[in-house]
């Protein structure tokens, strides 16, 4: 009978060969913060914390919600929160825009992190080792090492005063720095190279190697094809681009700032408008507004 049947909704997909990037952290917390893919999780946090896959048995992603919280604030911060059967959390977060302090940042939101397990009136004992992993696509720390990894122990003797704190760094920007060590076979290497892939080739090689990859690049795939995940997608691209360009055009107007201060100084001095444009990038003409104002 006409209109009887209900009809379904069906999900909406695209196959024009796009790939979402791994690095954009919207496309990171849809593969590594999903219920359905701990086993991703799982192994990545493996790989950077060096310890065996059965030490996360019965991990718990305590912010696995991600559609309805992008939705609300395309600018926070979508990192994949977990906790341990021992209690222990671990908090994952990727960027790919240069930050500023970001050391004196993941310091900040890993005390928050840390303080937020107990309330007043409860005793220290019940304070549990709080990770963080920084995935960044900007230079943090001067070191050779694509993965550094930071505790708090003594100066001279290297004794660990506790072990509460635990901060990890992946720099994938140095991926292009072949003077940095490095075994191509290392599962944080190939997790790394996974997130910076430019092409399908070099994923789908990685793939061939890591079997997690491989579901990792099979996830990719799905979500690629997804029209509502790509609308999503290109917001956050589209937001990305924008903070950049806020970035740059500060960073260009401090330093147009900093050329005439300098060039008004040397004006000052006495210095000949030539030399004054020279030794400031300026030109004449510029040089000879400044002296006139």
């Amino acid at each position: 009978m006409a209109g009887s049947k209900k009809s379904k909704s069906k999900k909406t997909s695209t196959d024009d060969g796009f790939l979402m990037s791994p690095k954009i952290d919207f496309v990171f917390k849809l593969i590594f913060g999903d219920e359905k893919n701990k086993d991703l999780l799982i192994a990545f946090l493996s790989a950077v914390l060096g310890v065996p896959t059965e030490d996360f048995e019965g991990i718990e992603i305590i912010n696995s919600e991600l559609l309805r919280e992008f939705a609300e604030d395309k600018k926070g911060i979508l990192d994949v929160r977990v906790k341990t059967k021992q209690g222990k959390q671990i908090d994952i977060e990727i960027q790919i825009l240069p930050t500023e302090f970001m050391p004196e940042r993941t310091m900040f939101y890993w005390s928050k992190m840390y303080i937020s397990q107990i309330k007043p009136g409860d005793t220290y004992d019940l304070l549990q080792k709080c990770i963080t992993i920084n995935i960044v696509d900007f230079k943090c720390t001067p070191l050779k090492l694509l993965h550094s990894s930071y505790h708090l122990t003594e100066d001279a003797t290297g004794y660990r005063l506790t072990d509460i704190l635990e901060v990890h760094f992946l720099e994938i920007v140095k991926l292009a720095d072949l003077e940095i060590p490095r075994d191509e076979n290392d599962p944080i290497v190939e997790w790394m190279e996974f997130l910076d892939a430019k092409s399908k080739g070099v994923i789908e090689m990685l793939a061939e190697k890591n079997k997690d990859i491989k579901k990792a690049y099979d996830i990719l795939q799905i979500i690629s094809k997804d029209e509502k995940a790509r609308m999503l997608y290109d917001a956050r691209e589209a937001e990305l681009r924008d903070q950049l360009t806020r970035m740059k055009s500060e960073k260009d107007k401090g330093r147009a700032e900093g050329r005439t201060e300098v060039a008004k100084n040397l004006l000052d001095m006495g210095f000949e408008i030539p030399k004054v444009a020279l030794a400031t990038g300026l030109s004449e003409e510029e040089v000879k507004r400044l002296r006139d104002n």
